[in-house]
């Protein structure tokens, strides 16, 4: 592994020339390479071992909105791919082990968009902070680093935004005849959109909770004292314990107090774009050979009645677009239902690298 690399995944060195990483909080010497690791997503615990993979050799470009607070990308020989975050606490884990056994080996890169987690301490990353902006950064990331265009795009509330985005300027050629469309994903060319309304959004819908999360952000001082307070504020507004967690999990150490890992100004002004931009002509007409994957949290708040129907009628269209419905669940699918988000996504995954 190249220094460079080792940096990038905040890698420490010893002077036996090995690297160690702290992982779910434990420290463990490493040779590129975490041994006998416990791993836990809500009630699931277990072992593993894991490969840390060299960074220049990614194919996967991942943006998931406020998920992306990787301090390292791992990529496990058990078959199991997950993300790190800052705290070592597993945000977010897909098991791909077939029942042949076989393992799946992926790579994959876990993206700050613009203005969120360490991007947003790039300066030039100028404005306008928009869906199309946010997507060309993903296309800027794949050239800067001479990698192979994503097989797999994947996005979160914006980030389905951004992810729509970036299959439909790759499709119109605005990165060049060397960009290509996400392929070889789940079924075959595909993109995942996590809960994401891909119209324009009603104003009228000013008092739903993305809205209200972002509001009280507003009302916040930018440096806070405690993680426990932020979370007792959030409560104190009516937001639940889980979610006034996560949004806490956005908080990094600045001196004596702690403040956004984001831009908030910066997020907002995406948030105006991600309202008022409109895929229903990409998804009813998708590229050639590419489906477009949807899933809708079944409690979710930003889906009116007519656009679930649209939704509906998407079969009837001339492109491939299929929607699933993730129960018990909200907004923050990572959060309500992580175990659900996996039993749709996994069967595909495990049937894509099957084909293998």
């Amino acid at each position: 592994m190249s220094p460079r690399v080792a940096e990038w995944l905040r890698l420490k060195p010893t002077k036996d020339g090995s690297w160690f990483t702290t992982v779910n909080v434990e420290e463990r010497l490493t040779k590129g390479v975490v041994k006998n690791v416990n791993l836990r997503t809500g009630g699931w615990t277990w072992k593993a071992d894991f490969n840390i993979i060299d960074m220049d050799e990614l194919g996967v470009v991942l943006g998931m909105d406020f998920m992306e607070k990787s301090s390292a990308t791992l990529n496990p020989y058990c078959g199991v791919m997950m993300m790190v975050g800052k705290e070592g606490q597993p945000e977010w884990m897909i098991p791909l082990v077939s029942k042949d056994g076989a393992n799946a080996h992926w790579r994959m890169v876990l993206v700050d968009l613009r203005n969120h987690g360490r991007s947003a301490e790039i300066e030039s990353l100028c404005p306008p902070h928009d869906m199309f902006n946010a997507a060309k950064d993903l296309a800027n990331l794949v050239r800067s680093q001479g990698w192979a265009w994503p097989d797999v795009v994947i996005g979160h509330s914006m980030g389905g935004k951004v992810a729509l985005q970036f299959a439909e300027s790759c499709a119109r050629g605005d990165y060049g005849d060397s960009a290509q469309l996400p392929k070889q994903v789940f079924w075959e060319k595909q993109l995942w959109v996590l809960d994401s309304v891909p119209g324009e959004v009603d104003p009228k819908n000013a008092d739903r909770e993305v809205e209200k999360v972002l509001q009280t952000l507003q009302s916040i001082p930018s440096t806070v004292p405690s993680r426990k307070w932020l979370v007792d504020h959030m409560i104190e507004r009516g937001f639940s314990k889980s979610l006034s967690e996560w949004i806490a999990s956005n908080l990094k150490k600045s001196r004596e107090h702690l403040t956004w890992a984001f831009n908030l100004d910066g997020a907002l002004q995406m948030f105006n774009s991600y309202r008022e931009t409109d895929y229903w002509p990409l998804l009813e007409h998708t590229p050639k050979g590419m489906e477009i994957a949807i899933i809708r949290a079944e409690n979710s708040d930003r889906w009116d009645l007519d656009v679930i129907r649209r939704l509906e009628r998407l079969g009837e269209s001339e492109g491939k677009a299929s929607v699933h419905v993730l129960p018990s669940s909200g907004h923050w699918v990572h959060v309500d239902n992580p175990k659900g988000l996996l039993e749709i996504m996994t069967p595909k995954m495990v049937s894509m690298v099957s084909q293998f």
